[in-house]
């Protein structure tokens, strides 16, 4: 049993991944027969090879006195060899005894015949033998077998490497260039952003007019770093700003820079600026930063990682060395700002640094407008409703939500997208998809409805509560058993301390509903107790809402730049105080228990009505709720 938390979700940028064209396809068909070429010459090598290790060379005289003996079965004469097959009754073949199994010989005749018969009267044993070709033997004794290996590891090497680059082209650049034809990315195309926007739309001017800013004796921006969570978009606005200012489009992941051999980042770095400087004005813009731009020294080891950190000296080189005024930006896009080298982010360098953050509701609402604006949707979806349930959530996300419903709504088979879609959609998102075939029993399923109306209740007998909007008791994901979901009436950024504790006290409600009518309580709190307890951990310990420790903070955490999310806590204070923040983080808790506690109580007959309905539908709307209370009051 959970109660809804609207935690972020991250999700990677979208990667464009281009088609190959004829001319690839025709490179890989060209591959896959010179693959099998080879394989048939090598079939046919090892045959050869084969049949001659199953063939007995044996002296033409032994083949002369076998022939008389009637031991020769089969014979194959040609002007320089005799081949064939010892008869079954063939007897000391070469020395060894024969068995049941035939035996293969061959012997180089001797055509003077008159020289034959006089060794053949005198008992000579006489062998004759060809001359020997070095040239033939050359070839298909070493030529041909590490050839046709030198190939085959060729064409193995190029299917396990990146792309169809071979191990001699390792250093190569992996940049990709985006032409100027075809469908352009825009602003248009990028919605939810409009600060970021703003802010870009100057290095725009300064790409189609450099002397705007050189009239005035300024500079453009050499650098310009978008810093946001995955899924808000840096890449589509960086694609969107060489859209818009119609110049080349120079793109490449910063973990491309980096390879096995010390050097090829860098030269790949200087490859990059090269192409750049003969196509300005251009974009350069390399996604995740981080991978080769983090502060040099946390290698893994004292003198830190080479090749990164080579790489990153040939970047920051290079930022230094071009004139601004040639018309070529660079941008980069980081979701973990606070581990890049200090170098790069001073002034001359990445200039300006754009936080491209979650969007608020409006800006929620014009997302879903884009992603749902070639999808055919009912007139009841209301789409600042879907905004309004999604708080916290990035582009990407968004985008996933309006998929989702597509495909549900194709699953019911619906001939429009309708609200109930969208509903369920953001249900599997958030809580996880619905475990149809997970049947609770009558037991368990009465005491997840006195949990959940537990919850729903409280939230509605707080003050400071956001109405609930929906209840269910259908298991989702994982483990969850059920949930409340709360709406919230109007984008919020902070936190009273009042509001607080009413959190605490509606997580505290599914647990002593439990306990008021059961006397006993469930492992299904547990996910509450957690929240609970963090909650009340940061009043004290970070917002300063303890009367006894006052407006202070304790625990040193790493504060992430730009991203407001913070790192590990560092114990600094005492043991006594550690003692006196667990006494007021119990004292928070058994506060919003007892609220919890006060308001089942007195409304026990609401409750059970309310866990009986619940029981019978398993999902309650908020205004079904509201009927409910209503009726009894």
């Amino acid at each position: 049993m959970k109660k809804s938390n609207f935690d972020l979700k991250d999700n990677k940028p979208n990667i464009e991944i281009n088609k190959p064209d004829e001319q690839d396809n025709w490179q890989h068909q060209g591959v896959s027969l010179w693959f099998y070429f080879v394989f048939m010459l090598l079939s046919l090598y090892l045959w050869q090879g084969f049949k001659q290790y199953q063939q007995q060379e044996i002296p033409y005289s032994e083949f002369l006195q076998k022939m008389h003996k009637g031991e020769i079965e089969e014979a194959v004469v040609t002007d320089k060899i005799i081949s064939g097959k010892f008869s079954s009754s063939a007897t000391d073949i070469g020395g060894v005894t024969n068995n049941s199994m035939p035996h293969y010989f061959t012997t180089v005749p001797l055509f003077n015949n008159e020289l034959a018969n006089e060794l053949e009267k005198n008992g000579v044993k006489y062998t004759v033998q060809q001359s020997n070709n070095w040239l033939s033997t050359f070839l298909f004794s070493w030529v041909l077998p590490f050839g046709l290996l030198f190939l085959f590891w060729n064409w193995m090497a190029k299917r396990m490497g990146a792309g169809a680059q071979s191990f001699l082209n390792i250093g190569g650049n992996r940049v990709r260039i985006h032409s100027d034809e075809g469908n352009k990315t825009t602003f248009k195309d990028v919605a939810g952003v409009e600060d970021a926007k703003q802010e870009l739309s100057e290095c725009i001017d300064f790409l189609k007019d450099p002397t705007l800013i050189q009239k005035l004796g300024g500079r453009m921006p050499k650098g310009v770093l978008l810093v946001g969570l995955p899924g808000t978009g840096k890449t589509l606005l960086a694609r969107a700003v060489a859209g818009e200012a119609e110049v080349p489009f120079f793109n490449i992941s910063g973990s491309e820079f980096i390879q096995m051999f010390v050097g090829v980042g860098a030269a790949r770095v200087r490859d990059m600026f090269d192409q750049a400087r003969e196509k300005a004005p251009c974009i350069i813009f390399i996604d995740e930063l981080d991978a080769i731009g983090a502060s040099r020294g946390m290698g893994p080891t004292m003198g830190g990682h080479d090749e990164r950190e080579q790489t990153l000296n040939q970047l920051l080189t290079e930022m230094d060395g071009f004139d601004p005024s040639s018309g070529v930006i660079v941008m980069a896009a980081t979701n973990r700002p606070e581990i890049l080298d200090k170098a790069l982010l001073r002034a001359g360098r990445f200039d300006r640094q754009i936080v491209v953050d979650k969007p608020d509701l409006v800006a929620r609402i014009a997302i879903l407008k884009l992603h749902t604006d070639n999808m055919l949707i009912d007139q009841n979806v209301d789409l600042k409703v879907v905004a309004q349930r999604t708080p916290g959530f990035v582009g990407a996300d968004l985008a996933n939500i309006a998929n989702e419903a597509a495909i549900l709504a194709v699953r019911e088979h619906h001939t429009s997208i309708s609200m109930q879609d969208f509903e369920a959609a953001i249900d599997r998102v958030i809580a996880g998809p619905e475990k149809k075939h997970r049947a609770l029993n009558l037991v368990e399923k009465k005491r997840v409805a006195y949990h959940e109306s537990g919850h729903t209740l409280v939230a509605e007998s707080v003050p400071t509560a956001e109405p609930v909007h929906k209840v269910s008791i259908i298991p989702r994901g994982i483990a969850a058993l059920g949930y409340t979901l709360q709406l919230p009436t109007q984008e919020k950024f902070l936190s009273t301390e009042k509001e607080l504790k009413d959190q605490i006290a509606i997580l505290m409600g599914g647990r002593v509903a439990e306990e008021l009518v059961y006397q006993d309580v469930s492992s299904g709190a547990s996910n509450d107790l957690e929240r609970a307890t963090e909650i009340a951990h940061s009043m004290v310990t970070q917002l300063g809402m303890s009367k006894k420790l006052g407006p202070l903070t304790f625990g040193k955490r790493q504060q992430l730049m730009y991203l407001g999310v913070q790192g590990a806590e560092e114990k600094n204070y005492s043991e006594e105080t550690s003692r006196l923040i667990d006494s007021e983080v119990k004292i928070l808790i058994e506060e919003g228990y007892q609220t919890a506690t006060h308001i089942l109580t007195e409304k026990s007959k609401l409750l059970d009505k309310l866990a009986t309905l619940l029981e019978q539908k398993e999902v309650l709307t908020g205004e079904e709720v509201i009927a409910v209370i209503n009726q009894n009051n």
